[in-house]
């Protein structure tokens, strides 16, 4: 199996190892032999940890206790060198659900920032899958090519990373899924509808409510797509210690926010959008796509949104 979940048994040279020190700081080292871990809590040799079992608990100099495990992909993810900033795994998560990334999957991915997103797609998909990513800067191309085979252990065999623009240097066709994590998704929309397989998927990662609107305007403008869907994912973790139990004052809050829809047949017509925009909606400041005409049909009583898909 690739990437660091999917090796077993005893600590090898070579292995990343997370450790966790008792305040719940953590820290990822490489195994070396005859290498050692600094901090100023003093020094941990790695010969202590290569052979031994993953959750052992190894003390530094000091008698700082570590506890030293494989990281999963969520903590590898958090602590990768970033370029470009990287999707965070309550939004990975929900792109790997809301977009049904399956084993076998031809995923098209733009752009690869820092190469998170990446990670989590190919393990997704498979060695019997394709993830191609496309990333405009070689900067952070290079970047996001470190960090995946730093998880993988070298270069995944169902990845296929493109130095260049997508709408100008997209060559793939007949994809299952698109996942754009983009300033502007919506210049390479026409582009990206055409390498789509009818019925595929397209989800977008944005982050304001500007963008949200310009491109689920854009996917309803265009036409070959189904009526999009746009939401965000919070997470509020909590604190419990016997009776004390409340949410933590902390929480991973707004980070991006995901708009999905299907990709439609070609020559067939969209169905009209089964409710009135509200009063104002495509004001006079409106810049978008055209609003939806006159000859919309009404909203029917109860009827408070889109139709789910």
């Amino acid at each position: 199996m690739l990437g660091v979940s999917g090796r077993r048994g005893p600590f090898e040279a070579g292995d990343l190892v997370q450790l966790t020190d008792p305040k719940g700081r953590m820290h990822t080292i490489t195994l070396k032999e005859g290498g050692s871990f600094h901090t100023h809590r003093g020094r941990l040799d790695h010969d202590e940890l290569i052979g031994r079992p993953e959750g052992v608990v190894a003390r530094a100099t000091s008698g700082t206790a570590y506890v030293a495990l494989r990281p999963l992909l969520a903590d590898y993810t958090l602590s990768m060198k970033r370029g470009a900033t990287i999707v965070y795994p309550k939004d990975a998560a929900e792109i790997l659900a809301q977009a049904d990334i399956f084993p076998g999957a031809r995923v098209l991915e733009a752009g690869a920032g820092s190469g998170s997103l990446s990670c989590w797609l190919l393990r997704a998909a498979g060695t019997g899958g394709l993830v191609s990513s496309y990333e405009r800067r070689a900067d952070f191309a290079d970047i996001a090519r470190r960090n995946v085979e730093g998880y993988f252990g070298g270069p995944h065999p169902a990845w296929r990373l493109t130095v260049g623009d997508l709408g100008t240097e997209l060559a793939d066709s007949d994809m299952d899924r698109a996942v754009l994590d983009m300033l502007a998704p919506w210049e390479c929309l026409e582009a990206v509808a055409k390498a789509l397989a009818p019925g595929g998927l397209i989800c977008v990662y944005v982050a304001t409510t500007t963008q949200v609107s310009r491109i689920v305007e854009a996917m309803r403008a265009h036409g070959g797509f189904h009526e999009p869907r746009s939401f965000e994912t919070l997470v509020r973790t909590w604190h419990v210690e016997g009776l004390a139990v409340r949410p933590d004052h902390r929480m991973v809050g707004h980070t991006g926010f995901l708009v999905t829809a299907r990709r439609l047949a070609d020559g067939v017509t969209v169905p009209e959008r089964r409710r009135r925009p509200a009063k104002g909606a495509y004001g006079e400041e409106w810049t978008g796509a055209e609003p939806p005409g006159p000859d919309a049909p009404p909203a029917e009583p109860g009827d408070t949104g889109p139709t789910p898909l």
